[in-house]
């Protein structure tokens, strides 16, 4: 399978290991443009993938056209690249916000798969959701699938509208939970630990209580309340976070950025 890629960034390369680690295609059927030199020679001496500067040469005999350009950028790209897609080829977008229909009209191409995937697929733990349209042939869906699950789950999806959703819950969620964790370090820091020592404590007990929900039936809720004693110091936490509006707060943070996914798909 030939497999080109417009932009060489970080979700594209963490595509690329995954391809070459499942051995799904070699590196001699991927090419990649970019137009960043020191980006290109990074991929090519780490990868031993093509690439180019222009988006065009890269298209040439490909199956799957992988964009991979921030969104601002997509108007340009398909200025660019429609006139040389075949039917041969199946456009992949990982762009936030750009609709499929908003693809298929300004491509003047009917055969289009997006998804959403997330950055802990860069380390194989990530969670991707996608759709297709109507013209993607089966075995299209199923060589995505079988790259998808190199970069950890995947869930497919059969209305589109759940693209937006994940893009402001799974997509943008990882900075979430980074800005929590930075949150927790900082306060063992301002507490006395060392930074060391807090890091360590917040990163085990954040992929512990993970795990725990996971292999666990209960609702979060129910798990919270075995931690918390009647009047102790987990109580007064839970009142602090409450006082400062934090399940609120979070809610409101992945409300805001599906509307940002979808005023995006309106521009694009």
């Amino acid at each position: 399978m030939n497999i080109s890629f417009i932009g060489g960034g970080i979700m594209a390369e963490a595509i690329i290991r995954g391809i070459l680690g499942a051995n799904i295609a070699s590196s001699r059927d991927i090419s990649v443009s970019d137009p960043i030199k020191l980006r290109r020679q990074y991929l090519t001496e780490t990868y031993d993938v093509s690439t180019y500067s222009s988006n065009v040469d890269v298209i040439s005999e490909s199956e799957l056209v992988i964009l991979s350009v921030k969104p601002q950028n997509l108007k340009e790209v398909v200025w660019e690249i429609k006139s040389s897609l075949s039917s041969e080829n199946t456009v992949v977008s990982i762009i936030a916000g750009a609709s499929m229909q908003s693809l298929c009209k300004e491509l003047d191409h009917n055969k289009v798969i997006r998804l959403m995937p997330n950055t802990p697929a860069q380390i194989g733990q990530g969670i991707t959701v996608w759709t297709s349209s109507t013209e993607v042939s089966e075995s299209v869906i199923e060589s995505i699938r079988k790259i998808l699950k190199t970069l950890g789950d995947e869930i497919y999806v059969d209305e589109e509208k759940y693209i937006d959703m994940a893009t402001a819950l799974s997509a943008s969620g990882p900075a979430y939970v980074f800005m929590f964790i930075e949150s927790l370090i900082d306060a063992g820091v301002y507490l006395g630990m060392s930074r060391e020592m807090s890091r360590k404590l917040t990163l085990e007990t954040i992929l512990g209580s993970t795990k725990l929900l996971k292999s666990s039936d209960n609702h979060p809720a129910t798990l919270k309340d075995m931690v918390t004693s009647p009047g102790g110091t987990t109580a007064e936490g839970l009142l602090a976070l409450e006082q400062g509006l934090f399940k609120s707060s979070v809610m409101r943070a992945v409300i805001s950025a599906f509307n940002k996914s979808r005023t995006l798909g309106k521009q694009n």
